[in-house]
């Protein structure tokens, strides 16, 4: 079976495993609605990426400096979804989702989703772990959606929980969504200070990006002390 089909089957199988059981039901059009949009995005994910990133993102040769945040982010947004399953087909904290905005909010998360894999698939250095790559030739990307934002990545990442939650029915999903978008913002900042320092040396603009680091640094010390340095 070809590597991309069977990550594919793994992905769908995970968010299966965790909404259905946990809703206690297998009946829910939304949910089976909400696990497709899961489903396709992820198709579209592994048979978009080329197997010298897949290597990159599921084995990278180093640790990540994000590592704290980049875990913190993981469990959070696992939880967010177990919550939101739980609460909408067992607990009932709040009262239901209305069905016009579980509708939006699952087009939200597909544009999402779809964001962020597009940059995946433009960005052949998209890498889970922070590292300048150069045995792999890495390069400044500004093609694609790059052309448009400098971090399409990230705007999924911030797009696709934001609707996550309300796409499960569930009112409670959304409080733990404010701490993922925190790990993001740490994410952000070390990954965008990174970036400065890859684009000076790789030779592209360097004085403007030494100055842009200076900027983040500043801006951002307050969460700087939580992401350890890195060796």
């Amino acid at each position: 079976m070809p590597k991309p089909l069977k990550r594919w089957i793994l992905a769908a199988l995970v968010v299966s495993a965790i909404v259905f059981p946990l809703a206690g039901t297998w009946s829910d059009p939304w949910l089976w609605s909400y696990v497709a949009v899961w489903s396709t995005a992820a198709a579209y994910a592994m048979f978009s990426m080329d197997e010298d990133l897949a290597r990159e993102r599921f084995r990278p040769p180093s640790a990540s400096a994000d590592r704290i945040a980049l875990g913190f982010m993981r469990v959070v947004a696992l939880s967010h979804i177990m919550v939101g399953a739980l609460d909408t087909g067992r607990w009932h904290l709040m009262a239901p989702v209305p069905g016009g905005i579980r509708a939006l909010a699952l087009a939200g998360l597909a544009g999402g989703l779809g964001t962020f894999y597009r940059a995946m698939r433009e960005n052949r250095f998209f890498s889970a772990v922070v590292r300048l790559q150069e045995d792999r030739g890495h390069r400044v990307i500004d093609t694609g959606p790059y052309s448009i934002i400098r971090h399409p990545g990230y705007a999924g990442l911030v797009l696709a929980p934001l609707f996550s939650g309300l796409a499960l029915g569930s009112w409670a999903a959304l409080a733990f969504e404010r701490h993922l978008t925190a790990a993001i913002e740490l994410l952000g900042l070390r990954h965008d200070f990174n970036h400065s320092v890859g684009r000076i040396r790789l030779d592209t603009q360097p004085d403007k990006e030494i100055r842009r680091g200076e900027r983040l640094l500043r801006r951002h010390a307050h969460l700087e002390r939580f992401i350890p340095a890195e060796r």
